[in-house]
Parts: C-alpha cells; sequence; structure tokens
C-alpha cells in the first residue's frame, strides 16, 4: 500500500474514489486549496493497467463537433498548463493535428469547423496534393482531404497522472492504493466510507471510477447506462523512427465511427497506432488478450497510408473505455446527494482530464464551476430514460 503522512486518519472532508485520470485530477485541484483534507482511494496498485488512462500518450486536441466541446477544450489546454506550471515539467506535447476526411464518413465534417470557427480556432483544410506536400509520410488518395488544427498534440497520460497525484500528496493529501469501497452509507451529516478493511468519513465524496462507476453508485442507489469495452493499441517500430518524431509527424484521426488514429514516437520507441473496435467486456473477467484481427487490420491501414511506419510490432496493449449512450461526459452532482459529483469520460476524457478535475474541485468548494457543463448533466434526456434509482442511501 502506497500511504502518505495522513495514512493513519480516519476523518477527512474531501474523498476521492478511483486515482486514475480524472480521480488523481481531483485530488490534485482539490488539494490546491484544502491541503490535507484531501483522501483519495484507489481500489488497484497506482498506476495500475486494468483501467482506460494508463498509457504513454493520448490525443489532446480543439477539433469538436459542437462549441461547448471546444470551449471546454481551449479551457483544457490552459489548465494543463496550469499544472505544468506548478509541477515544472512539461505534459502537453504540441505536434498539430490532422484529421482525415474520407468522402464517405458516418460523421458531418461543417459541425467541427462551424463549431470551431465559431470559438475561434484557426484550422485549414489541406487537398491530398498539399497534404502530401507537407505530410509524405501519409499516402490517401484523391477522395480524402484533411483539416490541420495546429494545436493539437498529445498529453503524456501515465506521466500526468504521476503528476496529479504526486502535487496532491506535496499539497498534504493522504492518496491510499490497494483501497476498494465496499460500503457507502450517510452518518449525520457526513458519509461513512468502508475501504480495504477500514472505515472513514467525510462530508463531500468524488465518484471518478471509470469502468467501475456504476458499482461505486450503488451506494447511492443510482444505476446508469454505461457499457464497458475492451480497446487496445499496437506500438509499431518503424524501419525509420526520425521521420515520426513529434517534431515532424502529427497527432492523427481518420475521421469515420470506429476510427483509425495514430501518435508521434512518444514514450515508447514505436509508432503508435489503434483501431476502435468497441467490444463489450466486463471490467472486472476481461481478457488482456490482444485481438489478433484488430492488430491485422491496424497493420493493414499502416502498409496502405503510412508505408514509413512499417515495421514489426513491439508490442500491443489494452484498455478499457466507459460509454455513455449519447458519448457525452457526466460531471454533475448525484442526485439526492448535494455534497457528492460524478465524472464519467465516455471514452474521451483524458485530454481534459485535469481541467474535469478542476471542475469538481469548484463543484464541491465553490457550489458552481464558471465552465459550461449543461450538457454534461445527468438530467440529459440520453441518461434520463436509462438512468434509474434503484434505492435511496440510508
Amino acid at each position: 500500500m502506497v500511504t502518505t503522512s495522513g495514512a493513519g486518519r480516519s476523518c477527512f472532508t474531501y474523498v476521492v474514489i478511483g486515482l486514475g485520470g480524472l480521480g488523481s485530477a481531483a485530488a490534485y485541484w482539490l488539494s490546491r486549496r484544502v491541503g490535507g483534507e484531501v483522501l483519495g482511494l484507489e481500489q488497484f496498485e497506482f498506476g495500475h493497467v486494468r483501467g482506460e488512462s494508463q498509457d504513454h500518450s493520448r490525443i489532446i486536441r480543439k477539433t469538436y463537433h459542437t462549441v461547448p466541446y471546444v470551449r471546454y477544450a481551449i479551457e483544457a489546454y490552459e489548465t494543463w498548463a496550469e499544472l505544468e506550471a506548478d509541477a515544472g515539467e512539461q505534459v502537453v506535447v504540441k505536434t498539430g493535428e490532422l484529421n482525415f476526411w474520407p468522402s464517405r464518413t458516418t460523421l458531418v465534417e461543417e459541425d467541427y469547423s462551424r463549431s470551431m470557427a465559431t470559438c475561434g480556432v484557426l484550422f485549414e483544410r489541406l487537398d491530398n496534393v498539399e497534404l502530401a506536400r507537407r505530410f509524405p509520410q501519409f499516402r490517401f488518395g484523391d477522395d480524402v482531404h484533411a483539416v490541420y488544427q495546429p494545436d493539437g498534440g498529445l498529453v503524456g497520460a501515465t506521466k500526468a497522472n504521476g503528476l496529479h497525484r504526486r502535487l496532491a500528496q506535496r499539497n498534504g493529501a493522504t492518496l491510499l492504493d490497494n483501497m476498494p469501497v465496499t460500503r457507502i452509507r450517510r452518518s449525520g451529516g457526513d458519509y461513512e466510507i468502508v475501504a480495504g478493511g477500514r472505515t472513514f468519513t467525510a462530508r463531500h465524496i468524488v465518484v471518478a471510477a471509470g469502468p467501475w462507476t456504476n458499482g461505486v453508485l450503488a451506494h447511492f442507489g443510482l444505476h446508469l447506462p454505461l457499457t464497458i469495452t475492451q480497446e487496445q493499441v499496437t506500438y509499431i517500430r518503424s524501419a525509420d523512427l526520425e521521420e515520426f518524431r513529434p517534431e515532424r509527424f502529427p497527432v492523427w484521426i481518420w475521421m469515420i465511427m470506429d476510427n483509425y488514429y495514430g501518435f508521434p514516437v512518444y514514450g515508447a520507441e514505436a509508432v503508435k497506432v489503434a483501431k476502435d473496435r468497441f467490444f463489450v467486456t466486463n471490467p472486472d473477467a476481461r481478457s488482456f488478450e490482444p485481438d489478433r484481427e484488430n492488430e491485422e487490420e491496424v497493420c493493414r491501414f499502416v502498409a496502405n497510408h503510412i508505408p514509413r511506419a512499417v515495421g514489426p510490432i513491439l508490442y500491443t496493449k489494452t484498455c478499457l473505455l466507459t460509454h455513455t449512450p449519447d458519448v457525452d461526459f457526466v460531471i454533475d452532482r448525484i442526485p439526492g446527494h448535494r455534497d457528492c459529483v460524478c465524472a464519467v469520460g465516455a471514452t474521451h476524457a483524458f485530454k481534459f482530464a485535469s481541467v474535469i478535475g478542476k471542475t469538481l474541485s469548484q463543484l464541491l468548494l465553490d457550489r458552481h464551476t464558471p465552465y459550461n457543463i449543461e450538457p454534461f448533466q445527468l438530467s440529459r434526456p440520453s441518461l434520463a430514460g436509462g438512468a434509474k434509482t434503484i434505492w435511496q442511501l440510508p
């Protein structure tokens, strides 16, 4: 068990349940203002690979299909910069971002362009000729064009998670791992939390449990319509890795549902490429074995469209994603429990992790947030039909 100086305490003001990407950020932002009044509980060991957020890199971008997302993405960049200034370390690497738009797609390009333009985000459209001139690593036919956004890049995910936790501890927070929560109940004006065989009390709770969200929310009598899938990324050791360093090769996305996407060399001496597959699984009983068909599809895409990246597979790594029905986040108070908040990343939240953590801290400390989180509320129609109260917390 990893502990801090407050490990023997049992009474705190704020408890964060789950210390992956979002929970670690919430613990950090709370600790900046209330220091040692924060307790973080992680059911596994810190830095485990069973969940969603532990890998070398995650894409960060301002290319989103709605104005609220674009504006929140802009805030995310600013919040990451605050973390970097506090830590004296870099976690965001701007490489530029390419969105490839095939002639047939399940997405609406105009939604992205209009939203970015409304928010003053600079971008440019590249035809096949200009794309080949500026980014010769890619090879596409005349039926594909690209949109380039220079602020896109990657967040060092594993590094960022570690920084959030380390700085939270520096600020006085107590973080404990291998502490699965087995009971939450009201106790007077506080909450009693049993985790890892110990009992804690707190006035406020943050639920940031990723694929295990419903297991925690059950203690509040709430169940959300969430789907958990197993995904994977493949690291390919190109014969010419210098062509794919961050200063020469951008992050990129093939803009169609079940898309391909990829990264420059970062964290491992290989190019990282993935294809969404949405394979439904149980987070407690899933396989860590890579799907070979998915791996082969990735390699074919690379051979056809990024031929200079072709090489032996360094490794393929699995992870989980938590889906809401509309693929929008959950960032809200838990119904009937004004002192408790919940966040669900809905498959694409890591780029927002620090600002989501800051938002959760504001909801508890200030009772409001300046960010527009209305699209992420639990009362929205897509969740209202599936979210149901199964019993009230005693």
